[in-house]
């Protein structure tokens, strides 16, 4: 009788996700940014007004938000690796989708792709502070960065698509890239381990709902990001109405922004070696607000570009500096009262972006519209002039806020 020879079955590679993680934060820096430099293009494929192609980053936006509401259900049921692949998938289809078809599909794939990233986005943040208990701030800055990497390089992509005359080929080619280098990697590995390890908040109330600060720093949220994404949204359409010539150039000009803004948060942690965090912010939008008037009085390409580097090197701060701000904000309540604070800043990217196109097709263009996150960073520095550093009222029990 023959012997049964056994056939050893496949066993998923065993990982802990931190380079897949990198990878997805790559990708997603490229998802979240790309319809900045592809809004002249997608605006003339479907003939919008700046008001129409602004709803787009509403969407985006807005779908991004639901899906980091869902990204916390997901990882407690599913755990982290699943939560990523249905990221993956959505962010895929969502690029797959803008390629070809009819308006109200395009709105859907900005939805499907959005909530993709959202899904991701709070996944991949909490998995990198889990897994690196002892630097988790070093470590979400790295993984930060590389997301400010695929931000830097979408307009370079979309520029070599646009040049070979086939601008799908750069949705295809990121639904293809979510595909191979993320998607099916984590099909064929198991993350160890794949667990959510909870933190215990503090024993306290919801009184952080009743402080008088809450609403301004919520508001403070929603300027920022609104601002932030503005201007990352609006300054190539801005580049190639300014200069009519210079249409290759022009697609680039979004990664003169997001390059500046890297470097920015790069070199802030040496600089606030010297100077206090309100200082570096005061100084900074400062800048920002400097870049914010050579945009608005730019009329032509170099202009536009100095305006970018400089709103770009300007805000690189502000975020970061905010966030470290909110335990002296907040005190022990600090890890509670950031739900509220964060959705506040998605709801500001999805809402000024917006507003920043129906001023463009109600009142005279975008050199108009590049008003409003000029008076955003406005707003930024009165609040920062006149607002010391709060005294640090966080216990000793609270964690430190991830992400």
């Amino acid at each position: 009788m023959a012997s049964r020879v056994s056939v050893p079955k496949r066993v998923p590679v065993a990982t802990n996700g931190i380079a897949l993680i990198h990878v997805d934060f790559l990708l997603t820096g490229i998802v979240m940014t790309f319809i900045g430099p592809m809004l002249p293009i997608l605006s003339a494929r479907w003939s919008l007004t700046d008001a129409r192609a602004g709803s787009l980053i509403f969407f985006q936006f807005f779908s991004s938000m639901l899906g980091m509401l869902l990204s916390g259900v997901f990882v407690q049921r599913w755990g982290y690796r699943f939560t990523l692949i249905a990221g993956a998938v959505l962010m895929a289809s969502g690029m797959a989708l803008l390629a070809s078809g009819p308006w109200l599909l395009g709105i859907a794939a900005v939805c499907i792709l959005g909530i993709g990233y959202g899904l991701t986005t709070p996944a991949g943040n909490l998995r990198t502070a889990e897994i690196n208990p002892a630097r988790s701030a070093s470590a979400l800055n790295v993984i930060n960065a590389v997301w400010g990497v695929g931000a830097m390089s979408s307009p370079f992509l979309v520029a070599i698509a646009q040049r070979e005359h086939h601008p799908a080929y750069f949705l295809y080619g990121t639904a293809a890239a979510l595909i191979a280098l993320l998607l099916l990697p984590l099909l064929f590995t198991r993350f160890v381990p794949d667990t959510h390890a909870h933190v215990d908040s503090p024993p306290g109330d919801t009184s952080f709902w009743k402080d008088s600060v809450l609403p301004l720093i919520c508001l403070l949220f929603f300027v920022y990001v609104g601002t932030e994404t503005s201007f990352g949204a609006w300054i190539a359409t801005y580049a190639r109405r300014v200069d009519a010539k210079a249409h290759a150039f022009a697609t680039l000009t979004p990664s003169f922004y997001w390059g500046a803004l890297l470097l920015g948060r790069a070199v802030a942690p040496i600089t606030l070696r010297f100077y206090s965090p309100i200082a570096i912010a005061r100084a900074g939008l400062g800048v920002a607000m400097l870049g914010g008037l050579a945009l608005v009085a730019a009329h032509g390409i170099k202009l536009v570009v100095v305006g970018a580097v400089l709103a770009g090197l300007g805000l690189a701060s502000i975020f970061p500096i905010s966030v470290s701000l909110l335990p002296g904000w907040f005190g022990a309540s600090a890890r509670r009262a950031s739900g509220a604070v964060f959705a506040s800043g998605n709801v500001g990217g999805a809402v000024v972006p917006w507003f920043m196109g129906e001023v463009s097709t109600h009142a005279a263009g975008l050199r108009a519209a590049f008003v409003v996150p000029l008076l955003g960073v406005s707003a930024m520095l009165v609040f920062y002039l006149t607002n010391r550093a709060p005294t640090p009222r966080l216990n000793k029990a609270e964690p430190p806020i991830c992400c």
